[in-house]
């Protein structure tokens, strides 16, 4: 193969004509400086656009493709809006299914703090709208400096259509405000059960701190009563809602909502028929009455007056309204059935008489002289009867209410032993009951004294005999009281029958033990009790029933809450009836009929009453007739009226 002369390519032979200008023969031609440079500009730039394509392409991989899912759900939140919702609270029924507490649809407006970027700018424009004064302003900012910003804030309660329509028209310039549903609690009884249903209130700090879930509008927690012993129950479970929001947090519609679930469903063993009678007989007087079912410790009525609108907690308390409560000597706020606390007077004696009956220190045959008072220790104690009863056994002693009887037996008995046989009635003992803010009372002894700094004496179980002194008891503890005695058995009283229809176990009479006592000693207390109201003479005639064939068992007391003088007493001038109101002896009746088949107790306290004979034991005849009439027990649940089905 014949080779190229030098300095020639293949395929391009040049002859001197055609040789290029400057080119010599032979020699390849040389390249100009600018075109290195431009090369190396163009290389240079290539690898910059191709690393910026690089890099644009890394992250639209990570946006799409990596992190695709984590981007998505944000964009998404951007546009979709997720919120809790609060349950309705569970409703409270009386034994029949009827409504004690239950729920009303509130309009309110809520503030998301998260979708506005001035919180005081749009509430400001709010305010303009619908005004704000300064206590809802400060409770709003409180709310959103303690508050997670994605639970809303209720900035207005108790919207009505007006002012509905003024902040839908005006939502543009409103961004995070939205109009909510939510429910308010109902008291259809209004202060007829306001003591033992209880309220609903806002809950605190403190009450978010242990459950987050209650910083959700319209979340409630329970106070008083019943809502608040079952306050948990009563809760419910939260559920959630999902809003289609704009860029500035205006709701443009609903996307998905999953209602919470309702709270459980409390049906009380309150006959409702039966409170409204007990309420009608007791009046405007300051007074507490309990009736119970004492086979079985169910509670069918309790009264305690004056009362209050439970409602009012819900909505919020005026200062007005509270000073008025606050100021009123009758204390219409305290349920005086489980927190007041009395001297029992002379229904006290049937405990003494068990006592000295269990220690040996009295028969039911013994006898002993009542000349109208008793000396001990250069003081004279008064018997209620000027002349005395002369000579009495137990059954007398308890007939007349022989106060001398009974001083004679308590300085007999001891205050120890008498202590004992109260306590096992249930005086003066902390009762197993569905209620808060509940009183023990006292039964004194020695002991108790001694650590007080003082010294017992005499005199001190002399006067804790009939019921004064430091002996002190509430009206359910009475009742229950009554009821041991007729059965025999430790029965506890007790409010909640059902919860969700499922009947609770203390409902049955054989669930509560017997209380341990002979037979005869109890059987001695009842006919004592018989003769009170049946027998001629008795203390309490006015209690009797007018039922054909059924009789009443009870004991009257009077006990005074101021010391009347020796020299008062015996001027024969001293009326009770003619001191101001404060002063006046406070007026209490036990009972429970039938007495040959005891089914029903109750306890009757009319404070500042004066005479119980007079006031106390016709309440308790009225009261116990109409029980009696009703029979709660024998009743049957209405249909439709079930409390599974009252939900």
């Amino acid at each position: 193969m014949k080779r190229l002369p030098r300095g020639l390519l293949p395929g391009r032979l040049f002859s001197g004509k055609s040789r290029a200008k400057g080119v010599r023969p032979g020699r390849a031609p040389k390249e100009s400086p600018s075109r290195g440079i431009f090369t190396r500009r163009a290389l240079l730039l290539m690898a910059a656009q191709v690393g910026a394509l690089g890099a644009l392409g890394d992250r639209l991989y990570r946006l799409q493709v990596a992190d695709g899912r984590k981007y998505a759900a944000l964009a998404e939140n951007n546009r979709v809006n997720t919120r809790m919702l609060s349950p309705p609270r569970g409703r409270i029924l009386d034994r029949f299914g009827a409504s004690l507490a239950g729920n009303k649809v509130n309009w309110r407006a809520l503030l998301l703090a998260e979708k506005t970027t001035d919180v005081g700018a749009t509430l400001d424009r709010f305010s303009a709208i619908l005004p704000l004064d300064e206590h809802e302003r400060a409770r709003i900012t409180r709310e959103l400096k303690h508050g997670r910003k994605y639970i809303p804030v209720v900035v207005r309660d108790f919207l009505t259509w007006d002012d509905m329509a003024r902040i839908e028209v005006n939502a543009p310039d409103l961004p995070g405000i939205l109009v909510d549903v939510g429910t308010t609690r109902l008291y259809p009884q209004g202060p007829l059960l306001a003591h033992v249903v209880g309220y609903v209130a806002p809950p605190n700090e403190k009450d978010v701190a242990a459950d987050p879930n209650l910083a959700l509008p319209g979340m409630r927690v329970g106070r008083a009563g019943i809502e608040q012993f079952h306050d948990v129950g009563l809760r419910g479970t939260a559920g959630s809602v999902q809003m289609e929001v704009d860029s500035v947090g205006r709701v443009m519609g609903q996307i998905n909502r999953r209602e919470g679930i309702q709270g459980e469903a409390v049906g009380l063993s309150i006959d409702l028929g039966l409170q409204q009678a007990v309420l009608g007989y007791v009046g405007d007087q300051s007074a507490s009455a309990v009736v119970m079912d004492c086979r079985n410790g169910e509670v069918l009525a309790m009264v305690s007056t004056p009362s209050f609108d439970p409602s009012l907690f819900d909505s919020g308390v005026s200062q007005a309204q509270w000073v008025e409560w606050t100021n009123d000597q009758r204390t219409p706020l305290i349920n005086k059935s489980v927190a007041g606390l009395y001297p029992p007077g002379s229904t006290f004696k049937p405990a003494v008489a068990m006592a000295a009956l269990q220690s040996g220190s009295l028969s039911p045959s013994d006898r002993i002289f009542c000349p109208g008072y008793l000396d001990v220790g250069g003081t004279r104690f008064h018997c209620w009867a000027k002349h005395g009863h002369g000579s009495l056994d137990l059954h007398g002693g308890i007939k007349f209410s022989c106060d001398v009887f009974f001083y004679e037996t308590a300085r007999r008995t001891g205050m120890d032993a008498i202590a004992a046989a109260a306590h096992r009635f249930g005086l003066g003992t902390s009762l197993d009951i569905e209620l808060p803010h509940q009183r023990i009372g006292l039964i004194p002894t020695p002991a108790w004294q001694h650590s007080k700094g003082r010294h017992w004496n005499g005199g001190d179980t002399i006067v804790s005999g009939i019921g004064q002194g430091y002996v002190q008891v509430t009206p359910l503890q009475l009742a229950t009281y009554a009821s041991r005695i007729a059965t025999g058995r430790a029965v506890q009283p007790h409010l909640t029958r059902q919860i969700n229809g499922v009947i609770q176990p203390a409902g049955n009479p054989l669930h509560w033990p017997e209380l341990g006592l002979p037979e005869a000693h109890l059987a001695a207390l009842r006919a004592g009790m018989y003769a009170v109201v049946n027998e001629p003479h008795g203390t309490a005639p006015k209690a009797r029933l007018s039922l054909a064939g059924i009789q009443m068992a009870g004991k009257t007391g009077s006990a005074q809450v101021r010391r009347v003088s020796r020299w008062l007493r015996e001027s024969g001038h001293f009326n009770s009836a003619k001191l101001p109101w404060e002063f006046r002896p406070h007026a209490l009746f036990i009972c429970f009929a039938p007495y040959d088949a005891p089914r029903y107790a109750a306890a009757i306290v009319v404070e500042h009453g004066n005479a119980a004979a007079e006031v106390a034991a016709p309440l308790a005849r009225d009261i116990m007739t109409v029980t009696l009439t009703r029979d709660p027990a024998n009743r049957r649940e209405a249909p439709g009226q079930r409390v599974a089905d009252a939900i």
